[in-house]
């Protein structure tokens, strides 16, 4: 199963952002170790498209779950290391790593895979490797 090995720490720098501390490490069962690493931003679990009703029950549902996946979910959309289906999965992984119930997770992630299209970034970038294969 997979798991995180750090803890979340981050500083809220403004109204939905927050600036990671430390570096995040997930320890994924299809993916080895994802680490986030430290100055990265992201704003946790919250979903700006919320105008559209179904997304807006599914943020009602998952809102206050999730963060440490949210945070890895928001890296690999970020930086581009990863197909989009991939990332979702590791969020499934990561949620349940975190605790969040079957239900829950699932609910999040089909929020994510309905309206994540526009946040997701093709184009990998040059901030270093966040997925490790040989740890």
């Amino acid at each position: 199963m997979s798991r995180f090995i750090t803890t979340l720490k981050t500083e809220q720098i403004g109204k939905w952002t927050h600036i990671l501390l430390a570096d995040l490490v997930l320890a994924d069962d299809d993916e080895q170790v994802i680490t986030v690493l430290a100055g990265f931003s992201t704003d946790l679990a919250s979903i700006k498209v919320l105008h559209n009703t179904f997304l807006f029950v599914l943020f009602a549902l998952v809102s206050g779950y999730g963060n440490y996946a949210a945070t890895v979910h928001d890296w690999l959309y970020a930086t581009g290391q990863m197909s989009r289906k991939r990332a979702d999965a590791v969020l499934y992984r990561a949620l349940r790593a975190e605790g969040v119930a079957r239900w829950r997770a699932w609910l999040f992630w089909a929020g994510v895979r309905i309206g994540g299209s526009a946040s997701f970034t093709k184009t990998p970038t040059s901030s270093g490797s966040s997925v490790s294969k040989g740890q």
